[in-house]
């Protein structure tokens, strides 16, 4: 029997985005804001679906499958898109950038994320990832009449297609020996093999995680980010280091877990040499960094690498505590992460001289002199991806880094406080400067309207509140967790 209340989050979705391109073709151009409250009022309703949906671990359609997981890992998909087409509602200031299809690829790109996390199934895996990859590649090269984001949609693009193209090539190595593309067929396919697993199912899940790990923007395959991070624009950067980033590391996350969990011995290397070369890289390479949205993409790099360290330990025993506290410090980095960086974003979105954006960091300088409040949320945010306690970034690295302890993995941990510390000082380099330098240039102003800015404080605001009442957020992602391991 198929229960189509399992995927009605993702039916509602994806109807309402199709409802708003009619919607925004009769209203014509005009309509940027309004199509983009009833996006937002669409998100609303989206998650309002998601929380009513069962907890257990449900499969419908052969192929999307539910549980406290992927409730959870949705919620907080939702929640960075959400507020970053609020931000995005005023980060526009001239009218010909205000085009309301950017709020429904905003939508539809949230639907790609949502069938990632919900995949139980290769095919609906990769409907998944490239349901999410085309309105990107669209948002990410949308400026046309500049020649930088026309270049990084070009290279998103690009290089976006030989990863799905070296993805479905491993894909069709796992269906061709395992004889079914279901999650559930291919581990008890794996399983019933034990040692003596077929090469070519070996091959296929090497193909599959470097396709992952370009997604992820895990080094070696990271030599996409900064460029496109620094030519999109400023919202979409948001949106791909905030629900993008948590999207394909949930579902990283879910891959391993689930149909590949035997073969730990083989990925687990593997995801070794990722997070090391991801956060030596990420650590070193950000230290150099003028352009603030370029430090994010290198900011993202070596967080990625730390969040690994909580799936790596998911393959030295699937059924220990310490995994199943590897993939609640997964959510709970995940979350933080996403805030902090909607939160980065969001304000630089924010500002700029008239109705020019700033990007670079010395344009930051004095910023606590013209904008206090702006200063101070970027900040706080920028204080909480540094893991400075008693913000919620520390807690985010914490857990990871605890479960790396506990699952036997303690030079790994050693490494990741070593590569945190490096990267935390290009994080106080940029509030050593809005905060100690005399402002240069033409001051800086917000550009936007009152709503965005209150929204970009509330996100820093929560980095705060976190210390004070963690216990049900942390609660939810221990659930989800036991959800994921012991299905």
């Amino acid at each position: 029997m198929i229960d189509f209340t399992l995927v009605a989050p993702e039916v509602f979705l994806a109807c309402s985005g199709l409802f708003l391109l009619l919607f925004s073709v009769f209203r014509g151009r005009r309509s940027f804001i309004s199509t983009t409250a009833l996006a937002v009022v669409v998100l609303l309703g989206t998650a309002f679906l998601v929380v009513l949906s069962p907890a257990e671990n449900s499969t419908t359609y052969g192929m999307f499958a539910t549980g406290a997981f992927q409730r959870l890992a949705k919620m907080i998909v939702l929640g960075a898109s959400g507020f970053g087409l609020i931000v995005a509602s005023g980060a526009f200031p001239r009218a010909e950038d205000q085009k309301p299809e950017i709020p429904v690829l905003v939508l539809l790109a949230t639907l790609g994320m949502m069938l990632m996390i919900s995949a139980s199934d290769l095919i609906g895996l990769y409907v998944g990832i490239e349901l999410q990859n085309l309105p990107l590649y669209v948002l990410v090269s949308m400026r046309l009449e500049e020649t930088r984001s026309s270049e990084a949609g070009l290279k998103y693009f690009m290089l976006g297609a030989v990863s799905s193209a070296i993805m479905l090539f491993g894909l069709s190595f796992v269906y061709g020996f395992a004889g079914t593309t279901s999650f559930a067929g291919i581990a008890q396919v794996i399983g019933d093999h034990g040692a003596s697993l077929p090469l070519g199912l070996g091959l296929g899940l090497i193909f599959v995680v470097a396709g992952l790990a370009f997604k992820i923007s895990a080094v070696p395959f990271h030599m996409w980010t900064p460029d496109v991070y620094e030519g999109a624009p400023t919202p979409v950067t948001a949106l791909l280091a905030s629900a993008s980033k948590v999207a394909a590391m949930a579902l990283v996350t879910l891959v391993l877990a689930r149909p590949f969990v035997a073969m730990a011995s083989l990925w687990q290397p593997a995801l070794i040499v990722l997070s090391i070369a991801s956060m030596a890289l990420g650590a070193f390479a950000g230290l150099r960094q003028t352009n603030l949205k370029r430090l994010m993409g290198y900011s993202a790099i070596v967080n990625v690498g730390t969040i690994l360290i909580g799936v790596i330990v998911v393959g030295g025993d699937a059924l220990s505590q310490a995994a199943v506290a590897g993939v609640q410090g997964v959510l709970v980095y995940l979350a933080v992460y996403a805030t902090a960086t909607l939160a980065i974003l969001g304000s630089l979105s924010l500002l700029g001289h008239k109705e020019q954006g700033i990007e670079t960091i010395p344009d930051l300088a004095g910023l606590s002199q013209t904008q206090p409040a702006v200063a101070a949320a970027m900040s706080v945010a920028l204080f909480s991806l540094a893991g400075i306690p008693p913000l919620a970034g520390f807690f985010g690295k914490y857990s990871v880094l605890l479960a790396a302890v506990q699952g036997g993995f303690i030079w790994l941990a050693i490494i990741g406080v070593l590569t945190s510390v490096i990267a935390a000082a290009y994080y106080l380099r940029i509030v050593k400067i809005m905060y100690f330098d005399s402002p240069k240039g033409l001051p800086v102003d917000v550009t936007s309207g009152t709503l965005p800015k209150v929204f970009v404080m509330l996100l820093s605001l929560s980095l705060v509140v976190f210390i004070l009442y963690p216990a049900p957020f942390l609660e939810q992602a221990q659930i989800a967790a036991e959800s994921l391991l012991f299905k």
